[in-house]
């Protein structure tokens, strides 16, 4: 089975940026959907972004159209997250997602906005 890490979490103040990624273990994921979901503390997991294998189209939740970007290196097999201007609203657990015959998770990374 296909594995995907995330990497890139990590604390920043508000109005900062971060840069997510996720590296997938193979090339098992070329010519699927991916994307990032996130969980608040305390809050069920929502939609955040997602991306068609040749880049478009790109899809995204409402709270972070304008301020994220969704990307892809399909050389790579890695799917990325440009995060600007972070708000406290933007803290929890980002998971990455590919859309396979069923959905396969990466673990999380933790991302923590201060006010």
């Amino acid at each position: 089975q296909v594995q995907l890490l995330e990497s890139g979490g990590g604390l920043v103040q508000a109005g900062g940026s971060l840069r997510l990624s996720c590296a997938a273990s193979s090339s098992t994921v070329s010519g699927y959907v991916m994307g990032w979901f996130r969980q608040p503390p305390g809050k069920a997991r929502e939609f955040v972004a997602a991306i068609a294998w040749r880049g478009e189209p790109t899809y995204y939740g409402s709270p972070v159209k304008g301020r994220f970007t969704i990307s892809r290196d399909g050389a790579k097999n890695t799917v990325y997250l440009q995060m600007d201007d972070l708000k406290p609203e933007d803290t929890g657990v980002y998971y990455c997602v590919v859309e396979l015959a069923e959905r396969v998770w990466g673990q999380g990374t933790q991302v923590t906005v201060s006010s």
